[in-house]
């Protein structure tokens, strides 16, 4: 074998395609430094391979549809249920067949960065996607319950082409005449419900860190809206803006 020094071992280790005899000549290279390299190597195409496994998985529901018959299949998720503060904000995807989104997962798994990714590779390749608001006014008026159903019906109402068939987290919307799979923890299940998911927390996320350049002394960009120690320090110290939730505890009992 020719005697390759690290750095180009390196290099040939970070190409697409790497020769499986060449990795095992490297396994008799005594050199530390190789060695520290195929296990870098090794481990990257075990997260590749675990990756895969995951996505294929998290297709079945999509899958089953689509032998039957079923094209578009829309993932529905939402975020903010819990915040004291902000909108709940609800997303509905359609994705593509050939749609290969590996490493995806349900939102709150994910690193910023990863959900910044994923969601340009959803908006770049979507059959349809559609984004529903419902406001802390609305909030207060219907419940969080219901407010979260109405913010996916209007998710829904914004999609063009519409879908055949909805895939939800452990919800339905009785409003809504299309065919629908609740599924519990959809969003750790299901590629389409983990799109959408990514999609409503960094539609969610923005506005929140607008919502904080508008009013500096809450720290939305942080908590974004959450009942944090901040968050509730702001509170007592600055009172209530309309963003806030009165019907949600503890802003409910102070004011």
């Amino acid at each position: 074998m020719e005697k390759y020094t690290v750095d180009e071992i390196k290099k040939i280790l970070q190409q697409d395609v790497v020769d499986e005899a060449f990795i095992e000549r490297l396994k008799s290279d005594e050199r530390s430094g190789v060695q520290k390299l195929v296990k870098q190597y090794e481990n990257k195409m075990q997260k590749e391979y675990d990756e895969f496994q995951k996505f294929i998985t998290m297709s079945i529901y999509e899958n089953e549809l689509r032998y039957s018959g079923v094209e578009l299949i829309a993932g529905i998720d939402e975020v903010g249920r819990g915040p004291l503060a902000g909108p709940v904000i609800a997303a509905a995807v359609v994705l593509p067949a050939d749609c290969w989104l590996f490493g995806i997962d349900d939102s709150k798994k994910l690193s910023e960065a990863k959900r910044l990714y994923f969601y340009e590779e959803i908006k770049k390749h979507a059959i349809s996607i559609g984004v529903g608001i419902c406001t802390s006014e609305e909030i207060d008026r219907l419940n969080i319950y219901e407010a979260t159903k109405v913010a996916m019906e209007r998710a829904i109402a914004k999609m063009d082409p519409k879908p055949q068939h909805l895939l939800l987290d452990a919800m339905t919307l009785p409003n809504v005449n299309i065919p629908q799979t609740p599924i519990i923890k959809g969003d750790s299940k299901s590629v389409s419900i983990a799109a959408a998911s990514i999609i409503a927390k960094v539609t969610r996320d923005a506005y929140m860190k607008r919502l904080g350049q508008k009013y500096p002394a809450y720290g939305f960009e942080r908590h974004v809206g959450y009942g944090t120690k901040e968050h509730l320090k702001a509170i007592e110290e600055n009172g209530i803006i309309s963003e806030h939730r009165q019907s949600f505890e503890p802003i409910r009992s102070k004011f």
